[in-house]
């Protein structure tokens, strides 16, 4: 995926209220040291993600309509890596690349065949692949929690609404589709992906049961462009 228009760069301020960022611009340079308000589109724990001072990138959506036209989308963490931390891009990237038969282990015969948010047990999934009668339900997760050993780790804070995901799979599953736990792994310095069994052991638990069960799990990594962002290469996951 591409931005529509570059980039503003600044230095991470505060992030509060969950949905708001305060950050001090560094480019465009004729608003050098302006503060500004950006919408956080993710509602997690953001755990090394959220750094005062930290460097940041922000899009400007120009949308009069919107009552803040700046998004926070990634920022650099640890002054070595990038990670995208607006939680509305994987599902992009993650779509892009379907289309574009890119992830190699779901294959996309025809774009009428991918279906982006089907209805599940009153709620809703990632997207649903039709193809020659046989139904591929996908649930992506962002993952931009950095450990030691340059290990990614999922979740990062208590998922009740992950663990619901992974009863849906199951379920799934058992009625004789194809189910896959997809993570976009939106870090440059994750080069391996783990579940968070010390942040949440249910969660963790419930994992290692839908696997058996038969659910898939794939990781890909982002590469981070300078215009944009594309799912690069897949990454091992250990449970």
């Amino acid at each position: 995926m591409n931005y529509e228009r570059p980039l503003l760069t600044g230095k991470l301020i505060q992030r509060y209220k969950r949905f708001l960022a305060d950050v001090e611009l560094v480019t465009p340079v004729e608003r050098a040291g302006e503060i500004v308000t950006a919408h956080c589109a993710n509602t997690g724990s953001m755990t090394n993600c959220k750094d005062e001072g930290a460097c940041v990138w922000l899009f400007d959506s120009q949308n009069p309509k919107r009552k803040l036209q700046l998004s926070w989308e990634w920022v650099e963490v640890e002054g070595l890596y990038k990670a995208c931390i607006n939680t509305a891009r994987p599902n992009q990237l993650v779509k892009e690349a379907l289309l574009d038969n890119d992830i190699a282990e779901i294959p996309v015969t025809h774009a009428e065949c991918l279906k982006s948010e089907p209805v599940v047990d009153e709620g809703r999934l990632d997207f649903l692949i039709s193809d020659d009668e046989k139904l591929t339900y996908i649930e992506v997760k962002s993952v931009t929690l950095l450990g030691d050993n340059n290990i990614g780790y999922f979740p990062d804070a208590v998922t009740i609404r992950g663990l619901k995901h992974l009863e849906v799979l199951q379920r799934l599953k058992a009625e004789g589709h194809r189910s896959v736990l997809f993570f976009c792994v939106s870090h440059e310095g994750i080069q391996q992906v783990r579940v968070a069994e010390q942040i949440d052991p249910v969660y963790a638990d419930k994992l290692r049961q839908v696997i058996a069960a038969g659910v898939e799990v794939l990781a890909y990594q982002v590469e981070f462009q300078p215009q944009g962002m594309v799912l690069k290469h897949r990454l091992d996951v250990f449970i």
